[in-house]
């Protein structure tokens, strides 16, 4: 996510969204690139979601390596005009809907027919289904699919998500057979497909999306004050504890507020500050009241534009999930912003932060570990500072951007080099 993150296959249907036909947007006219394959400079279809222009600083940074990218997604396309890249709309359910689906299969067919790239990367859980599928319209197409985690089928033990687990095991297999190679953001997923023999040709761990660590810097001096931020929220000089995520129950929000009630008792002036989304999470959201009912120590924001600003003013920052998603963005961005950190032992978040080290890992569900763990780094300053400041320095070398955007990169030039060969 964004700084939210990421794909939601296989829930529970809650609305009908309408499979719109893909539309162009850009200078170039619909099949400007059909047979106009150039070695020097190949053509890479990059797909993925609604939240698809958090990926615009890795397009451009692949545009700088040599690659034209067309960007397919379900989102809004004002961002990538802006950024001058090319976009075509997709449109697909986010939730179990397998007519919708099939649909969604030959919309993503026709735009690779349409486009023959040499080059096509599906991102979040969905898209990395669909695209494998539709390669097989498009056999000259080098089609790359990227796990960033297994999402709500292995992050919750519902009857619906453990009846479809093997459902997404067999697609997964099916999708082996027509995928170049399968790019993993962590290591405990490439394991999984591993053993489960649904890694398919070329199994490649790089670890996250990356973070635009310069673009970050520059956010974070040109945003609001602290001072400024604290008087439009109220926040006095309370000590802060923040949270970037979707208000949901899989994102760990419930453990988060037994949390907070936990430290309220032993350091009342302490604010819980939570940013993000919860209009639009449906079900699995947490209620207004839930929230309500630990005012005025927890105060929830929604979503925000200045999330640099916003997270320097944490002296901790929380990340509760209990989802199975890939390397959260938002631990690379606390890191970043020089934020103690209290994360679960989830495997996307483990890839990030070592226990004790660099920041704490709590098990997920466990709001008195969680509690205890705040309260330390509130009541240890100086370590707080060492380990924030390990883990801002793990994540300019092991997270950023050009490291990230480099190893795909060289992916690309390998697998043309054997299509050719």
């Amino acid at each position: 996510m964004s700084s939210t993150g990421a794909g939601r296959m296989l829930r529970p249907r809650l609305d009908s969204e309408t499979m719109d036909s893909s539309h162009l947007v850009g200078d170039e006219p619909n099949g400007i690139w059909r047979d106009q394959r150039d070695p020097l400079q190949p053509h890479l279809l990059y797909i993925g979601g609604e939240d698809h222009h958090l990926r615009i600083p890795a397009m451009c940074a692949l545009r700088d390596h040599g690659f034209r990218i067309t960007a397919v997604g379900s989102g809004d396309p004002a961002p990538f005009v802006h950024a001058g890249i090319r976009y075509r709309g997709f449109k697909f359910d986010r939730f179990v809907n397998p007519r919708a689906d099939l649909a969604s299969i030959k919309s993503l067919a026709k735009i690779l027919v349409e486009e023959q790239p040499d080059l096509a990367q599906s991102f979040d859980t969905k898209p990395s289904i669909y695209l494998p599928l539709a390669a097989r319209s498009a056999p000259g197409v080098l089609a790359i699919r990227t796990i960033n985690g297994r999402a709500f089928l292995y992050s919750s033990r519902s009857p619906l998500a453990l009846t479809l687990r093997p459902v997404y095991r067999a697609l997964h297999k099916l999708a082996a057979r027509t995928t170049a190679a399968t790019v993993f953001e962590i290591s405990d997923d490439r394991a999984f497909f591993e053993r489960h023999g649904i890694a398919g040709k070329m199994p490649v761990l790089i670890r996250g999306a990356g973070v635009d660590v310069d673009g970050f810097d520059r956010a974070l001096m040109s945003g609001p004050s602290p001072a400024q931020l604290r008087q439009e929220l109220g926040l006095g000089d309370a000590e802060i504890v923040m949270t970037v995520t979707r208000m949901t129950r899989q994102k760990g929000i419930p453990a988060l507020l037994d949390a907070a009630a936990r430290v309220h008792q032993v350091r009342p002036n302490v604010r819980f500050l939570l940013v993000g989304p919860r209009e639009s999470e449906g079900p699995l959201a947490i209620s207004q009241a839930e929230i309500d009912r630990h005012a005025p120590y927890v105060k929830a924001i929604g979503s925000r534009s200045d999330i640099p600003a916003l997270l320097r003013l944490a002296d901790v920052f929380a990340f509760p999930t209990e989802y199975r998603e890939g390397v959260p963005r938002v631990l690379l961005e606390a890191a970043l912003a020089g934020a103690p950190i209290v994360t679960t032992t989830m495997p996307g978040c483990a890839e990030v932060i070592r226990d004790g080290w660099n920041g704490f890992l709590a098990p997920p569900g466990a709001p008195p570990v969680l509690a205890a763990k705040i309260l330390y780094l509130l009541e240890n300053r100086e370590k707080g500072r060492v380990m924030a400041d390990r883990a801002a320095k793990h994540v300019r070398q092991e997270f950023s951007l050009a490291t990230v955007v480099a190893d795909h990169a060289a992916l690309y030039r390998k697998l043309i080099d054997r299509a050719r060969h």
